[in-house]
């Protein structure tokens, strides 16, 4: 079964995604992470992040592995482990410049496809998994929020990580993000028609979790 979980930053779809993927056995996908670890290649080498060009040679050169016997897999790029630099407000910056380059989410999606199909058990979210990745998915969700409580979230989550951030400026990023996903040419962040829209700005991750997990109960109990 695979079960894809979609939806705009910050709605809490890494989270939710890993805890449904622990708690059904299967393996956890975060696209994002691939998108992110790009983004953090691209401002190692200094890349012009507006030159799709220029965000398309350093994507080709950037070999991303995930190793699924970790839990949360582990991520590397070109052999060294980055999962700790991705989650930084500078690589999701400019994850959103590089999810933009139709080249590069050509390879992306390739890439995920060809993880789907050699792990068949997969819980994998990002924004395009239901409509463009994985169209034809057993369980298919879309988690959205608030602008404003979606800001609030990575606000927090940075802190944590001690991070100094600004809540207005991460608003403004968010929302800008949210116009440039929905409007590229190449797979836009939009609702799968047959996916369950879950509005998490007023429920628990665990409330969420568990939606899932019942869901996937029902359908796995009718194969």
């Amino acid at each position: 079964m695979v079960i894809t979980i979609d939806g705009p930053a910050g709605t809490g779809k890494s989270s939710v995604a890993l805890a449904v993927a622990e708690r059904l056995g299967f393996d956890f996908l975060d696209t994002g992470a691939m998108y992110r670890a790009i983004g953090l290649a691209a401002l190692r080498r200094q890349a012009n992040l507006e030159d799709p060009r220029e965000l398309t040679f350093v994507a080709k050169l950037a070999k991303i592995e995930y190793d699924f016997s970790k839990h949360p897999p582990a991520v590397a790029m070109n052999g060294e482990p980055v999962g700790h630099a991705l989650r930084g407000a500078e690589a999701t910056k400019a994850a959103s410049y590089v999810a933009v380059v139709p080249a590069i989410r050509a390879m992306l999606v390739k890439q995920q496809q060809d993880i789907g199909r050699s792990r068949p058990n997969l819980v994998t979210e990002g924004r395009d998994q239901g409509t463009v990745v994985f169209p034809d998915a057993e369980l298919k969700f879309y988690l959205d929020a608030s602008a404003a409580e979606r800001a609030r979230r990575r606000v927090q989550q940075l802190r944590s990580r001690g991070e100094i951030v600004d809540y207005q400026e991460i608003l403004d990023q968010i929302e800008s993000r949210d116009q440039r996903d929905r409007s590229r040419s190449v797979g836009p962040l939009s609702v799968p028609p047959d996916a369950e829209v879950l509005d998490t700005t007023s429920l628990t991750q665990q409330q969420v979790i568990d939606h899932i997990i019942e869901r996937a109960g029902r359908v796995g109990a009718t194969r």
